[in-house]
């Protein structure tokens, strides 16, 4: 599983975890607290409406006095009020009243009068000066219809005369508690989801960099040239600094050993040719050799020159991870340029060039590319018989500008097919069997890794050598 994965899914189980607990508390805690209000409520009203009635049950008259018909109207009322989005259009409370013994002497809806309510709760402790309160279903198989009951001494003086109870059905609440509840699981789900969008956004910008890194450590351990990736994470920044260090410095401590082992092995013809020339002219020897002597010492000396400059060209280029300032390349005319300074090779072996195709204009580091395009282009004239001709094309893909030259020589041996982009290997021209550098394929290569593309060289059947130079498109 990766790691992405992992991270988004770990924080989505502790956020739904944390949410699941919280919500199922809070939801489960809406209807008591809702019910616990009401019956702070009832508390308040059932002791004032004691008092109101005292002075009825005192005289006899509980049943047809002033307080009677005040709740008689009361329950004639009509209402109509708004509360918090919920209409209330009933009014709904009971209200009955017990003498000393508990016997009911009074009820609001006329249900239950005569009847002994000694041994239920509210009148059971109002009676003895307690706090008395029940809930009693109506109906015992439906939990929705449990009334609530509050009971509150009536007095005369110091001495309890009667109990009066004030009942309120549960289901008069229930759809403000069923709102509540809604709204809170609505709300808890909106929570819930834009945590878990919150946890898989930062997920997603935390593996991003991650990925970006494995990416980058990829492509680097393939040889492949990379800037280190951008990252918003300071530590993830910091770890992929290290690795580029690390890399820079490995990669340095190898380079040199490679460069100094091809740079002697290279060097030891040269020296030895001078070496050899230097002791003959120690010698008295003819006017004749003496020339020829002094003659080779100057070209194995501008052969190590050019071998030097070359070493010191490629060696920068394998030294660039990326190009850092790109610019805009316009490959037809770069190739016109590059044709006009091989002018007089060209008109020398009676050579024909032909530029067919178009390319638009790509991005990257126009010096480089032309050296490369240069060296492709020499190597075509070199072996290339006399007055041939060399074809250059543009075409372009999805994702490259391809540049190939064709040439009509001989072609490339299949010994050398796997060996030509190795530094310092090289084939002798036709013309004057002598080898170059064999570092000007190497740079090209180089060049073309470092604008994202490729180089290759065939074989034609009919004869020749196509060389393909790929730059990304950008």
């Amino acid at each position: 599983m990766k790691i992405s994965t992992q991270i988004a899914l770990s924080y989505f189980l502790i956020v739904g975890l944390a949410s699941y607990f919280f919500l199922s508390v809070f939801v489960h805690d809406i209807k008591p607290g809702v019910t616990q209000s009401v019956e702070e409520t009832l508390v308040d009203t059932s002791n004032i409406l004691a008092e109101l009635a005292a002075p009825d049950l005192s005289s006899g008259h509980i049943g047809d006095g002033p307080f009677s018909q005040a709740v008689k109207a009361y329950t004639q009322r009509s209402v109509d009020a708004p509360i918090w989005g919920l209409h209330k259009t009933t009014l709904d409370y009971r209200v009955y009243v017990t003498d000393a013994r508990g016997i009911v002497v009074y009820d609001s809806a006329n249900r239950d009068l005569g009847q002994d309510f000694s041994r239920w709760n509210d009148v059971y402790l109002a009676l003895r000066g307690k706090y008395g309160a029940r809930s009693t279903a109506t109906d015992p198989k439906d939990r929705d219809s449990a009334v609530m009951h509050v009971a509150a001494p009536i007095l005369d003086h110091d001495r309890i005369i009667g109990v009066l109870t004030v009942a309120k059905p549960d289901s008069t609440i229930a759809p403000f508690i069923n709102r509540a509840e809604a709204t809170v699981r609505t709300q808890g789900i909106v929570l819930l989801l834009s945590a878990a969008a919150i946890g898989v956004f930062f997920a997603w910008r935390l593996t991003r960099s991650i990925e970006r890194l494995r990416r980058y450590a990829r492509d680097v351990s393939g040889g492949s040239r990379q800037p280190l990736p951008p990252t918003m994470n300071r530590e993830i920044a910091e770890l992929g600094q290290a690795l580029e260090g690390m890399r820079d410095k490995l990669d340095g401590k190898l380079y040199v050993e490679q460069y100094i082992h091809a740079l002697t092995h290279e060097l030891k013809s040269p020296v030895a040719a001078i070496r050899g020339a230097a002791e003959f002219l120690s010698d008295d020897v003819p006017a004749a050799d003496r020339e020829r002597f002094a003659a080779s010492i100057r070209d194995q000396a501008e052969r190590i020159r050019i071998i030097a400059e070359r070493l010191l060209e490629l060696a920068r280029v394998e030294q660039l991870h990326f190009v850092e300032s790109p610019q805009p390349i316009e490959l037809p005319s770069l190739i016109q340029d590059v044709l006009s300074e091989l002018g007089a090779g060209i008109e020398l072996q009676k050579l024909r060039i032909r530029v067919l195709g178009e390319a638009g204009a790509t991005h990257g580091d126009p010096f480089l590319v032309r050296q490369a395009i240069r060296n492709l282009l020499e190597n075509a004239i070199d072996f290339s018989p006399e007055g041939r001709e060399i074809l250059v094309f543009f075409a372009e893909t999805h994702e490259f500008i391809e540049i190939q030259v064709v040439d009509e020589g001989v072609g490339i041996p299949d010994y050398a097919i796997d060996r030509v982009f190795d530094r310092f290997y090289s084939l002798a021209r036709p013309h004057s069997g002598r080898k170059s550098t064999g570092l000007g394929l190497p740079f090209v290569k180089e060049v073309a890794k470092l604008h994202g593309g490729t180089v290759s060289l065939a074989s034609r059947e009919s004869g020749g050598t196509v060389a393909l130079f790929r730059l990304r498109q950008t």
